[in-house]
């Protein structure tokens, strides 16, 4: 995963200017759209690519609760007692939990870390001191509130309940436990298991939810006690009988299938910035790290065994969900893993790289038994452990990627090297995926397609998260890439929201993908889950709380590519839409980014010599508009101040937005904080313009970035920062939609703006099994594409069977609305050339059996 600010993340702006991805006309208002006239030219007598069935896959990492709470069906929050303030400020080991009491019984509660654990790697564990008192039926105990609104049940639904503990009574202690709701209403009927002894020992019962309702989504957990004495207790687990496969400590079945409905054919795992952050240190007790890079070692066996980390992404996580879970569930949904393992230079902001051989040398060795671990046999170390977990057939693992967005393009790639030479040395068979960073383009990304292409590396894994304009104007993206260089693996990418245009935009990106299959070989959305109550990132996927799932408007889209590939490429060509452009046209603009900067000085001229806006702020800073909750700007010593080292986009405005062909001047000042200068031009609003982002990205690079509706992309980068103290002069000179910056005085760097975003896009397929063109096309503009379409050859009935998504393209697919689904039907009476009207905002699929 990309770590991509939340300027660009939560941007929900207004639609994109001009025809393409607009908001559709509403009846009370002019007519719809005239349709717009094309044709569609397909030749089945010419070869095309091959498509891999590995193309579509998904890709898992645990951002947004997708592990925890998400695809892990564990129902117990906080179930050893590990939580800590190192996970989330707001954790502690009692997080989700809280004493109980009945019949007037007594005691105290703690969380304990001494020799007395359950295990090394499990070092808390829940001590209750039971006073003893009370009468008949007196219990004393703790309830657990489970995940979000509570446990979710579903009336009649077995749960299968298991505990580690021990007691310092002779005769035991007797556990009562039982599903309550929050008001202590019994859910179901009472469990009761006996502790014996002091040592720890595993009880297990089985629970039968008697609810009111279908489903009760907040439900709790009660484990009490009853008598007097010392009950220690750890591993308290709730999972429901009705896993995915029936697999016990297994995934949430509704996600599972959800997942399992795309018919992926790979599966990446487990990240992301989960990968590469954190110390690359492996677990030592008893000074163990609790934000350590992801290391596959720490995932595998009993699960009361596996060490716990603090997730990247802000909350814990318990490993239940480790290695050998991924392996089994790429298995049981017929797709290739694909692991990613750390190359010890952190990425995601981090941006360091190990200095330790020794410790490269042991990541090195890990891999190894990784594969190992995947394909060795019964007879090795690690293919024993396999075997032991339950699984002796090998999982047959053919791809392995080294490390994941990586922004220390040389220090990353030297480890690499030595990561795929010892590889290659015991299994040459392994394809070792190498990365490009974290964008689509820029001095990282260059550096490293550099270096890869240069030691011949099999496959490159691409990553960008961009606005629906740039997918619209980069169908041919990789049109241009070189047939016998490295092949493509697209990791991680989506336009940037879950509005149906971001599904469009990305399915006219597809429709190329698959045009360049002989070129991209693997492709997977990012990211694939979010909690609906708790995530840190969007768009995504598949969404879901505690009882019910639903997919996105860009799942339905991957769905029909992923279940409709076909085999091969059919090469074809339809016409184009004439492009709309003008001049770059806007106001100008001044931010700062968790910086306290100084502006002054600043000058706007026509290019005719024309003043449109002058102001050295001795007058103050009436001529700037800023908003609500934007930082703190104030006049101060001449000069125009954004004080607030923790505001992020501060951005003020100033000027006219009709405003072209002009030169912005400007004299700039870092005070302090992490990064540098933001200087807009051509603002319409705040969703949509352009900046020269000066010492962004913790002053690590500069670059130019366009704002769509609040997406951004990069339209160009150098590797500049910035001094503080250090008074800078700034020009930015735009001409047309031709725009050179300078920096004292010196060209900086340059870019044309002109890329068309094209909304009509097709590509053909076809399936070899049932003998079927699959003609795809998206159409994501207002107006519908009435289109001459010339198949080349005589269809077999004169029959299409059509799968359709159409909708608003500001529509948003929620728990209770699906406003876009699949429509299925069929197409009658089309021959050799036939006439079709692609609705507007639509992507629509045609199955056409031939000769």
């Amino acid at each position: 995963m990309a770590l991509i600010r939340p300027r660009i993340v939560l941007a929900l702006a207004a639609a994109l200017v001009g025809t393409v991805l607009a908001a559709p006309t509403r009846a009370d208002d002019a007519p719809a759209a005239e349709p717009a006239d094309y044709a569609l030219t397909v030749h089945p007598d010419r070869a095309g690519p091959a498509i891999d069935p590995t193309l579509y896959g998904v890709f898992y990492e645990d951002i947004n609760n997708a592990a925890d709470g998400g695809l892990y069906a564990e129902l117990v929050r906080n179930r050893s007692f590990e939580f800590g303030p190192a996970d989330n400020r707001a954790y502690t080991p009692l997080t989700a939990w809280q004493e109980t009491a009945q019949g007037g019984a007594t005691g105290t509660v703690r969380v304990v870390n001494d020799a007395d654990r359950l295990h090394e790697r499990n070092r808390n564990y829940l001590r209750l001191d039971l006073a003893g008192h009370g009468g008949n039926g007196a219990r004393y105990g703790v309830v657990n509130a489970g995940y979000g609104t509570g446990i979710p049940l579903r009336a009649g639904a077995r749960y299968d309940f298991s505990v580690r503990a021990r007691t310092d009574q002779r005769t035991g202690t007797r556990l009562t436990v039982q599903l309550q709701a929050a008001d202590g209403t019994a859910l179901s009927a009472p469990l009761a298991l006996t502790a014996h002894g002091d040592r720890w020992t595993q009880y297990a019962g089985t629970l039968t939810a008697r609810t009111t309702t279908a489903v009760n989504a907040g439900a709790r957990l009660a484990v009490t006690a009853e008598g007097g004495g010392v009950v220690r207790l750890d591993m308290v687990s709730l999972f429901p009988r009705d896993t995915y496969k029936g697999r016990p400590n297994g995934l949430r079945k509704d996600l599972a299938e959800k997942i399992a409905a795309l018919k992926p054919g790979f599966l990446r795992f487990p990240g992301g910035c989960l990968v590469n952050t954190g110390s690359h240190r492996a677990y030592e007790a008893p000074d163990w790290e609790r934000q350590r890079s992801y290391q596959w070692k720490d995932t595998i066996g009993p699960v009361e065994q596996r060490a716990v980390n603090a997730n990247f992404w802000g909350y814990h996580q318990s490993y239940g969900l480790g290695y050998y879970e991924y392996f089994q569930f790429a298995e049981d949904i017929g797709a290739m893993p694909l692991p990613v393992v750390p190359a010890l230079v952190t990425g995601c902001g981090q941006n360091k790289a190990t200095d330790d051989p020794a410790l490269l040398r042991r990541h090195i060795q890990d891999t190894l038994d990784l594969i190992e671990f995947a394909n060795g046999p019964v007879t090795s170390t690690w293919g024993r452990k396999r075997a032991e977990m339950g699984h002796p057939r090998p999982f047959g693992l053919t791809h392995l990627a080294v490390g994941n967005e990586e922004n220390l393009p040389d220090a990353f790639f030297e480890r690499f090297r030595q990561f795929r030479a010892a590889i290659e040395a015991k299994y040459p068979g392994i394809t070792v995926v190498s990365n490009s960073g974290p964008d689509d383009t820029g001095t990282t990304f260059d550096r490293l397609w550099q270096l890869n292409r240069q030691d011949g590396v099999a496959m490159v894994d691409e990553h960008y998260y961009n606005s629906p304009q740039w997918f619209l104007e980069n169908n041919r993206r990789y049109d241009a890439y070189d047939r016998k260089g490295p092949k493509v693996f697209l990791g991680e990418y989506a336009s940037l929201d879950n509005k149906f245009r971001n599904a469009l935009a990305e399915a006219a990106f597809m429709t190329g993908l698959e045009r360049n299959a002989d070129v991209v070989k693997l492709a997977s959305y990012a990211p694939l889950l979010a909690d609906v109550d708790s995530n840190q990132w969007r768009p995504d996927m598949i969404w879901f709380d505690s009882t019910r799932s639903w997919g996105s408007t860009s799942y339905e889209t991957q769905k029909l590519f992923m279940n409709n590939t076909g085999d091969r490429v059919v090469p074809s060509e339809a016409t184009g839409t004439p492009a709309v452009s003008g001049p770059v046209t806007g106001a100008v603009g001044l931010s700062t980014w968790a910086t306290s900067a100084a502006y002054d000085d600043v000058e706007v001229t026509a290019a005719d010599g024309t003043t449109l806006l002058k102001d050295d702020f001795s007058a103050g800073d009436a001529q700037w508009t800023r908003a609500a909750g934007r930082g703190t700007w104030s006049v101060q010593d001449g000069a125009f101040l954004q004080s607030d080292t923790a505001a992020e986009n501060t951005l003020v405005t100033a000027g006219d937005r009709a405003w072209q062909n002009y030169d912005l001047k400007v004299k700039a000042t870092k005070k302090s904080g992490r990064e540098g200068f933001l200087v807009a031009f051509g603002v319409r609003d705040t969703g949509n313009y352009y900046w020269w982002n000066l010492g962004g990205w913790n002053n690590t690079r500069s670059a130019v970035e366009k704002s769509a509706d609040g997406a951004k992309q990069t339209l160009m980068e150098k590797a500049t920062t910035v001094e503080t103290g250090r008074t800078y002069d700034l020009r930015v000179q735009v001409r047309g939609r031709q725009v050179t910056l300078f920096l004292d005085g010196q060209v900086w760097g340059g870019f044309t703006d002109d890329a068309s975003a094209e909304p009509f896009r097709q590509v053909v397929t076809r399936d070899d099994a049932t003998g079927e063109l699959i003609v795809k096309v998206v159409n994501a503009q207002a107006a519908p594409a009435r289109t001459r379409v010339d198949l080349g050859v005589a269809p077999l009935g004169g029959t299409a069977r059509t799968t359709v998504l159409q909708g608003d393209p500001e529509a948003v697919n929620t728990v209770d609305d699906r406003p876009v689904q699949p429509r299925h039907g069929t197409l009658e009476g089309i021959g050799r050339t036939f006439t079709h009207t692609f609705p507007a905002y639509s992507v629509t699929f045609l199955r056409i059996k031939t000769g």
